[in-house]
């Protein structure tokens, strides 16, 4: 997909925010549709299908994580939440609702750029070249061709993100990657402070996957270093 075909949606009450954002989109080569509350937004990514949300989390009526919400029973678009708060427990209830990362106000131009060529690189990356079926053993397979998860004969949904860290996890099986490799492999090198997102995901990724989530036999830690997912047999 070419960049200039891009379309994104800008879901913010305050019109001179949406203005700058629009702006500076389009000098980036973006289409941009805009919307100035939640249900505007939610009818835009059905009529419109943006690559991707900008949605405000302080709107009247229906804020930004209840429109979130809504999205995501319908939708995998990516979407960036914006809120004037730096507040850890607001981004950790975003990403816990299905958001793929979280800028906060006032943010630079640059900044913004940069976190979104990150997140559609990630949700727009071609699938593995290792197109095959991994089966780790009678409770857990991967079927990497149709990026499907099965773990305990159900079919378990997981995010593009999840299923990128997992992916990365299971084809390094027995080897550590420490918080820094694992950004860089899935969320790309502009995340390399975010070291949140790794445990954050990891515990999403647990509670999908694993058994006993409390105590987990296919992702483990090695304290102070990283993770590393359960040594197995690979069938050939």
């Amino acid at each position: 997909m070419q960049q200039e075909k891009r379309l994104i949606l800008i879901a913010d009450d305050e019109t001179r925010m949406r203005r700058f954002i629009q702006m500076n989109l389009s000098l980036e080569g973006y289409r941009v549709v805009e919307a100035s509350n939640g249900l505007e937004a939610i009818d835009h990514v059905r009529d419109d299908l943006p690559d991707l949300v900008l949605l405000d989390v302080m709107m009247p009526e229906l804020d930004g994580f209840e429109t979130l919400r809504l999205i995501r029973e319908t939708s995998t678009v990516p979407v960036i939440m914006l809120t004037v708060r730096d507040d850890e427990s607001d981004k950790i209830k975003g990403l816990e609702l299905g958001a793929d990362d979280y800028v906060t106000k006032p943010f630079s131009t640059s900044e913004l750029a940069s976190r979104i060529k990150a997140v559609l690189r990630r949700t727009e990356m071609d699938s593995p070249l290792d197109k095959s079926l991994i089966v780790v053993d009678d409770y857990l397979q991967i079927d990497t061709n149709r990026r499907r998860v099965m773990a305990g004969n159900k079919d378990i949904k997981l995010r593009p993100t999840e299923y990128r860290l997992l992916y990365h996890l299971v084809i390094n099986a027995g080897q550590t990657l420490t918080h820094e490799m694992i950004l860089s492999k899935v969320w790309g090198h502009e995340y390399r402070d975010e070291s949140n997102y790794v445990r954050l995901y990891i515990t999403y990724l647990r509670q999908k996957i694993e058994p006993n989530p409390a105590k987990p036999t296919y992702i483990l830690t090695n304290r102070g270093v990283g993770y590393y997912f359960v040594n197995f047999e690979r069938k050939k």
